[in-house]
């Protein structure tokens, strides 16, 4: 069956998954619909210009930036050897989110390799955060400028857990965050550069959340998040991860990169503790953090 350019067009137009084109120097030729709703970016915005130029820039679960290290489209273009891996790209707005990718060759008709493919499927919580979102604006319970649960809804919910953990006997774990030098971030750019911040470090959170799990502004910088997690090895690599996604996310401002890094208070819930007794732990151990040189976590069971 032979397809017209237009009729391909549509097709992969109306794919769920993200698909882009690079040529050999990885300079973007096509970015379908998908794309530009995963990541933010319109095609206009991408086509000619490298997929790691200040776009996708992804990096793998340890931190490690792929676009100027292990790429697996540069490699799959290198060697001809299709690839799958999970890695987290960089959306418009500045926030890192969990994909899933696929890479292949892309050839002409003489069978000669002229670029590589790459499609990617957003694999983060967003679906279940939206209908959370929607949920909670009905009753006041959000935090406009980050779209989290506010401090009021976060202080209900552990209230809550409380009572499960009595019932059920439900694992409970807490982080306690805190952006790094906001204040004098905001002095240097301003407040409307630091809300943007907020927003970023906010959707870093949710698009990297378990359906169970909620992440909520306290307060100012301050971000808490309630987990469903058991063990202390679990919590930590969790709040690593996080620290981890936020180092990486980036928004740009002035033509520059604006990067700010958390600090994170990391406990789990004990048989004696009260509301009051956990969350001043988690700040103890954010406090921790802070001392320790900031972007970094603290745990203690």
């Amino acid at each position: 069956m032979d397809f017209n350019q237009d009729t391909f067009a549509r097709i992969v137009d109306s794919l769920h998954d993200g698909l882009y084109f690079v040529d050999r120097n990885r300079c973007i030729t096509y970015w379908n619909k998908a794309a530009e709703r995963i990541t933010g970016y319109t095609s206009e915005e991408v086509l000619g210009r490298s997929c790691a130029d200040n776009i996708l820039t992804h990096v793998d679960a340890d931190g490690n930036h792929l676009c100027t290290g292990v790429c697996p489209l540069a490699a799959t273009i290198a060697d001809g050897t299709a690839r799958s891996s999970e890695i987290y790209l960089h959306h418009k707005d500045g926030h890192r989110i969990p994909i899933s990718v696929r890479t292949s060759i892309l050839t002409d008709t003489a069978g000669s390799v002229i670029g590589g493919i790459e499609l990617f499927t957003d694999i983060s919580n967003q679906a279940a955060t939206r209908l959370r979102i929607r949920e909670l604006e009905k009753m006041a319970l959000i935090d406009k400028l980050t779209e989290l649960p506010n401090r009021y809804y976060l202080e209900k919910e552990l209230h809550n857990k409380f009572q499960e953990k009595k019932r059920l006997n439900f694992p409970l774990g807490i982080l306690f965050i805190d952006i790094d030098h906001f204040k004098k971030f905001n002095d240097t750019y301003g407040h409307d550069v630091g809300d943007r911040v907020l927003a970023c470090v906010a959707k870093t959170f949710t698009a990297n959340s378990r359906p169970f799990d909620i992440y909520g502004r306290w307060g100012g910088e301050e971000f808490i998040g309630i987990l469903h997690i058991a063990t202390g090895d679990d919590m930590e690599h969790l709040a690593d991860r996080l620290r981890m996604l936020v180092q990486n996310s980036y928004i740009m401002h002035e033509e520059k990169r604006l990067i700010v890094t958390v600090s994170i208070g990391a406990t789990i819930l004990r048989d004696d503790d009260t509301i009051e007794s956990l969350i001043k732990r988690a700040d103890g151990l954010l406090y921790e953090s802070k001392q320790a040189g900031r972007n970094r976590y603290s745990f203690s069971p």
